[in-house]
């Protein structure tokens, strides 16, 4: 269901505090731009996005912009943005309350399901219309853009776990590499063999075939000592062959 502005509305209790454009300095930056930026524009960009009569009523469209753009705005997460909007009354008034709150207004996880319901295209229009009205204010300048924070949480990495198997299968290629750049002739590289095993590891592991799974690492284990062995066993050797500085002399 569309957003409405219930939680703006005044009660009873309100009569007797005091607002927030009484008690804030009207030259402050955010409250400069909270009085320019059009927020009816983003009710009638996003509003086709919720259905009209069915479902529970959607967040206040400008609380949910301007929390979007109070964070990158300060490089804050969804959980700290949220956090810190009880503390600063300034953060209050610029997503639009009129009274100082004292309760979260909003969970984090909303913030984040509201973005995939928008899609990127509507984030990046939002963004761009605060930072329009921001610069039409002399509020921001070239100076504040020169710099890109770039919030990579929620993206892809190739992130592994730095299990035993892995570790030894590693080590095993790394010295088998450096072998031969250093041009050691090894009896055995184990290179076939060794991702065979380590991959019947990761799928007994996964399927908690767990003592299978401790064969199989031991494998790892053992083709990595022989891999060392034969390396030191070439570098002993070699060595051996070079006459020692007195031998040299005499």
């Amino acid at each position: 269901m569309r957003p409405k502005d219930t939680s703006f509305a005044e009660t009873h209790g309100d009569l007797f505090r005091s607002r927030l454009e009484q008690i804030l300095d009207r030259k402050h930056p955010l409250y400069v731009l909270a009085d320019k930026i059009d927020w009816k524009r983003f009710d009638q960009s996003f509003g086709a996005l919720f259905a009209q009569k069915h479902g529970r009523p959607a967040l206040p469209t400008r609380l949910v912009v301007g929390l979007h753009y109070l964070k990158h705005a300060y490089n804050e997460s969804d959980e700290s943005v949220v956090a810190r909007f009880l503390e600063d009354p300034y953060w209050q008034y610029f997503c639009g309350f009129k009274y100082f709150q004292h309760e979260l207004p909003i969970d984090p996880s909303s913030m984040t399901r509201w973005r995939k319901r928008l899609g990127p295209e509507k984030i990046e229009e939002l963004l761009m219309a605060t930072i329009n009205a921001a610069k039409e204010e002399k509020l921001l300048t070239e100076k504040h853009v020169e710099r890109v924070n770039v919030d990579t949480t929620v993206q892809e990495k190739a992130i592994a776990f730095p299990t035993d198997a892995r570790l030894y299968h590693k080590a095993r290629r790394v010295l088998v590499r450096l072998a031969r750049k250093m041009n050691i002739k090894l009896r055995r590289s184990y290179e076939r063999i060794s991702k065979k095993v380590f991959l019947k590891q990761g799928r007994y592991a996964s399927a908690g075939q767990h003592n299978r799974a401790k064969k199989e690492t031991k494998k790892l284990k053992t083709m990595l000592g022989c891999v060392i062995r034969d390396i030191l066993r070439k570098c002993s050797n070699s060595a051996g062959h070079i006459p020692s500085a007195k031998k040299r002399q005499e």
